[in-house]
C-alpha cells in the first residue's frame, strides 16, 4: 500500500496496557517509514533528567508531570515534536501512548482533522497475560500490578475516555496478520473519517 497526500498526518495510537499498541507503531514505522513520538519515552527522560529510577518511580514521575504542568503535559509535548517532525519533511507522524481525555482534547484541538485515533483492544486476560510475558523489564508487570495500573489509568488519568471516542478500532485478539489487515483498512480509508 502507497502513502499518499491523504494520509493522516498524525496517527495516535491508544489503548490499555498490553493491548498491542506498541506492535500496531512498530507495522506502521516498518512499512511506511514514519517517525513515532513515544509518550513514555518523555516520562523516561523526565526519570532520567530528575536522576532517579525508571522502574521505581515512573509512575510518580509521570504524575508529577501531569501535577506540575497540568494533565495534557505528555499530548503538549507530543505534538511539539511531531510539529518538527512535521516542518522536517515527515508526512505523518505516529503518537505512541496517548493516555488521557485531557491529551485528548488538546490533540483533538490541536491537529482537528489531521489526526486519526486508533484504539488498539483485546479482552482483558489476553492482554494481562501479554503484559505479564513482555521482554523489556520497564514495561513487565506482575498480574496485581497490572491489575492497579489499570484502575489508577482509569480513576485517575479517564484513559476510557480516549479509547470510547477513537476514530477507529483494532481488535487484537488473533494473529498479527489479522491486526495489521485492519490497520491498513483504516490508513487506506482515512478520507472517509
Amino acid at each position: 500500500m502507497s502513502t499518499s497526500n491523504n494520509s493522516p498526518k498524525i496517527i495516535a495510537l491508544v489503548g490499555m496496557t498490553g493491548s498491542g499498541k506498541s506492535v500496531v507503531v512498530e507495522y506502521l514505522i516498518e512499512k511506511f517509514n514514519w517517525p513515532k513520538v513515544y509518550f513514555g519515552g518523555m516520562v523516561y527522560e523526565e526519570v532520567a533528567k530528575r536522576g532517579l529510577d525508571v522502574v521505581k518511580d515512573e509512575k510518580f514521575v509521570r504524575e508529577d508531570m501531569r501535577r506540575l504542568e497540568g494533565p495534557a503535559v505528555l499530548a503538549k509535548r507530543a505534538a511539539a515534536k511531531a510539529h518538527e517532525l512535521l516542518a522536517g519533511g515527515a508526512e505523518t507522524v505516529i503518537l505512541d501512548g496517548l493516555y488521557s481525555w485531557s491529551e485528548d482534547k488538546f490533540l483533538r484541538e490541536e491537529f482537528g482533522d489531521d489526526l486519526l485515533t486508533i484504539a488498539v483492544v483485546v479482552p482483558k486476560k489476553m492482554r494481562y497475560q501479554r503484559a505479564i510475558n513482555r521482554v523489556d523489564a520497564r514495561r513487565q508487570y506482575a498480574l496485581k500490578d497490572v491489575i492497579v495500573r489499570d484502575m489508577s489509568e482509569i480513576e485517575n488519568l479517564e484513559k476510557g475516555g480516549p479509547i470510547a471516542f477513537a476514530d477507529y478500532y483494532v481488535l487484537n485478539d488473533s494473529d498479527f496478520d489479522s491486526m495489521f489487515a485492519q490497520v491498513d483498512n483504516i490508513i487506506s480509508n482515512f478520507g472517509d473519517k
